[in-house]
This record gives C-alpha cells, structure tokens and sequence, in this order.
C-alpha cells in the first residue's frame, strides 16, 4: 500500500521571516503507520503538490486553523478523481463537523496504536466517516521516534542556516489560559512521555537545534529537572515555551543547552521583568509572545506596553492579535456576547481583527498591531534579531565542538537517505 501524506499550506502572517520549519504532526503520525506501507510526503510550504501522482489512500494533516481550508480544497479535489481522503490534525479535531464534508474519514485525537485499523478497514472496504478518540488518550509510552526520513531536509534553512526540529516531550496541559484550545485537544492531564525515549529520540536526530513543542514544560518540577539532566551529555541546543522560574530548574537549563525560551508578555509587572532578567542571566535568551487586543487593552496600553519590552530587552518578540480560535474559552465568551465578526478561517491568522474589541475599533487594532512589530523592530525587522540569535547559537556549537557546516550535514542527509533506501 501507498499513503500519500499532505501537510497543505498557510497564508504566513506578513510580519514574519519567510522561514519554515520542518513539520511537526506530520511526521509523528507517519510513525504510527506500519513498516511496510510506503509513505509518500509533500508539504506545500516548500514542494509542489502532484495531485496525480499514485497512490492508494490520501492523508491530510492540519495543525492550523487558517490552514484548514486549503486542506478541505486538497481533499475535495482527490476525492473528485475517486480517491479516498482521511483528514486527521489539531485543526480537524477543532474542525470536525466541517470537515466530514470534505473527506472520506475524518480522524478525532492522538494516533499510537490506532492507525494499523484504520488501514485495515479500507482495505477491507469499511472506512468508517469518523474515528472518534477525543477525550481517549493513548499511553504516551507508545510515542515512538517521528519519521524525519519522510522529510526534504535540505529545504528547511534560513538562508542556509540549518532550522530546529521539532520534537515532543509531553502532552497534555494542567494550565487552562483563556485563548488556548489544549485542553480540549489534549485534556488538562499532564502526560509526560518516558525521559528515556525522549533522549533517544534526541540522540538520533542528525540536528544539534531543537523546537521542544511542549505547551509548557513548567508543570512538574521532579519531571523538568530530570529531563534537563538527561539531556545534558547531548549537548544540544533547544528552544521551547516556558520552563519553570526557579533557580535550579533554571540552571540546569542552562547547562542541558536551552538557547531560548517563548515567555509569555501579558503587562508591565515586575514579575514579568524579573522572570525575563533571571533567563537572559544564564544566557538563555527571551521571544516574548505577546497577544494585543484583550479587554483590558487600549492604544496607550498598547504602547505602553512595546516601551516596556525595548527596556527589558527582549531578543524577540512575536505580535499576534487575539484570535477567537474554535473551542477556547474566549470563543464562548465572545460568541455568548456576539463579538465574532465573522469565521473566516484563511484569516484566523492571528495577524488580522476578527472579532470586536473592547476599547478600540477593529481597525484601530490592526493599525496597533503592525504600531507594536514597526516599533519594536525598527528598520532593521525581525530577520536581522532571529539572526543574531542564530550566530551565538553557531558560536556555542563551534565552543563546544557541535558545530556542523551545511556541507557536512548534507552530506550526513544523503548518507542517511542512501541507508533507508538499501534497507527498503
């Protein structure tokens, strides 16, 4: 059998570097499907997608709001040249009614141990409309290493510089903050996957940078500090959400490699300063996210607001405007109060006002969103910040001997390619 897997594309938000990461949920459902099925994968960022190629069953995975659209297109398109199309990805669960009248299947929660049936049953002819495993969570000891081999590894850099890979340590979240639809996606469990399989994971990547994707690895102090010190001898280089704001979790994140963190920016409070002062300290540097356009926030707010990040030196920061996305707790909120201004999913972005703000117009928070990136960045963007980021990562890498050019990495890439080929 031949599975041809689909990541579509999104419309970028315009402030943003013209960068892309290698995909996620992609390639960790690709190691739930069987050794013997043959997995062919684009993803539209960076590949032309081939609507005629062969192939048995069609796969499309979508993590994003704004992306679900362009994968209802892809999906109705194959099925009119009478393919079968299984949607599956965060934004199907989030999306689920509308998608079922886009594909064949639809697929609703986390796949270990699952995939193997729905294979089974089209090949017996019973696909079923719905897999249906919401609220039904595997055992995070089934989470095998993700299938990078899927992926064009050359075609994510950033003017030739190498980009992390994305990789996972948990799932689940204990925190329930008002934007965010984890916990109707994963549950308010923390579900830590084993220590040891997340450091084998690590180890046999063929990258010394890492994006750990955790919502938020501040949720179990015993658990966090035992990750650190395991990854410690790897000597990679890692960027994730939150780590817990305490001196010896701290520390040893610093010594595991933690080249910086996405903090939450959500006021001006003291509190905020020092957690950002207590991670530039150890090196580690600071990408504030920052959501414009809540309730409490007017135009003076606003720049009183990007004042406060140029004093306490942020490294970067990341502009979004509030978006109401599907199942979050501010979505019922303001659906209760017919504040959404429409669902137009390409534009639930987080770069545009789809919903009526408080203090301002909508308009006016788009002027104040693009105020905050013009502002904070100058002239010189975003891209010339991300950069400096990136060399004193390079400069780490080549201080403790890690450090490997494109050429070598390539050519590493295409030794491990020519190996999977011989094996298959």
């Amino acid at each position: 059998m031949k599975i041809k897997l689909i990541y579509p594309k999104w419309p970028k938000m315009p402030n943003q570097p013209q960068f892309h990461l290698p995909p996620h949920g992609p390639v960790v459902f690709a190691a739930t499907i069987p050794d013997d099925v043959e997995i062919s994968f684009t993803d539209e960022h960076v590949q032309t997608l081939d609507f005629n190629e062969a192939c048995d069953l069609v796969f499309i995975s979508c993590m994003l709001t704004c992306q679900i659209p362009r994968g209802w297109e892809i999906a109705d398109q194959f099925r009119a040249m009478g393919k079968k199309v299984v949607m599956g990805g965060i934004a199907t669960h989030l999306h689920a009614e509308e998608s079922m009248t886009h594909a064949d299947s639809v697929f609703l929660g986390e796949a270990e141990g699952r995939t193997e049936q729905v294979l089974k049953d089209f090949e017996s002819g019973a696909l079923k409309p719905v897999y249906d495993y919401r609220n039904n969570y595997p055992d995070t000891a089934l989470i095998g290493p993700a299938r990078r081999d899927i992926l064009d590894r050359e075609l994510y850099n950033f003017r030739g510089v190498q980009m992390v890979d994305l990789i996972h340590a948990s799932r689940g979240c204990r925190f329930k903050c008002f934007p965010c639809c984890t916990p109707y996606l994963g549950g308010c469990q923390f579900r830590p996957r084993p220590i040891d399989k997340v450091i084998e994971e690590m180890a046999g990547v063929d990258n010394n940078r890492f994006f750990v994707v955790d919502n938020s690895l501040a949720q179990d102090d015993e658990w966090e500090k035992e990750l650190f010190k395991a990854m410690i001898p790897l000597k990679k280089k890692w960027v994730s959400h939150p780590i817990k704001d305490n001196d010896e979790i701290l520390d040893l994140a610093a010594e595991a490699g933690c080249w910086y963190v996405y903090q939450a920016v959500f006021d001006t409070s003291d509190v905020i300063r020092n957690r950002i002062k207590r991670l530039k300290d150890r090196g580690i540097g600071v990408e504030g996210t920052i959501i414009l356009g809540t309730d409490d926030h007017d135009e003076d707010g606003i720049k009183r607001l990007v004042d406060f990040l140029l004093e306490v030196e942020l490294d970067l920061a990341e502009f979004t405007v509030m978006t109401p996305f599907p199942h979050t707790p501010i979505r019922d909120e303001m659906e209760k109060d017919g504040r959404i201004l429409h669902n137009d999913w390409k534009k639930y972005t987080g770069a545009e006002t789809v919903f009526k703000p408080a203090k301002m117009s909508p308009e006016k928070l788009d002027e104040m969103h693009q105020y905050a990136w013009d502002t904070f960045y100058g002239p010189g963007g975003k891209e010339l910040a991300m950069g400096k980021l990136y060399m004193d990562v390079i400069q780490r890498e080549v201080a403790d001997g890690t450090y490997k050019s494109p050429r070598l990495r390539r050519k590493q890439w295409q030794s491990d390619e020519a190996a999977v080929k011989m094996d298959s």
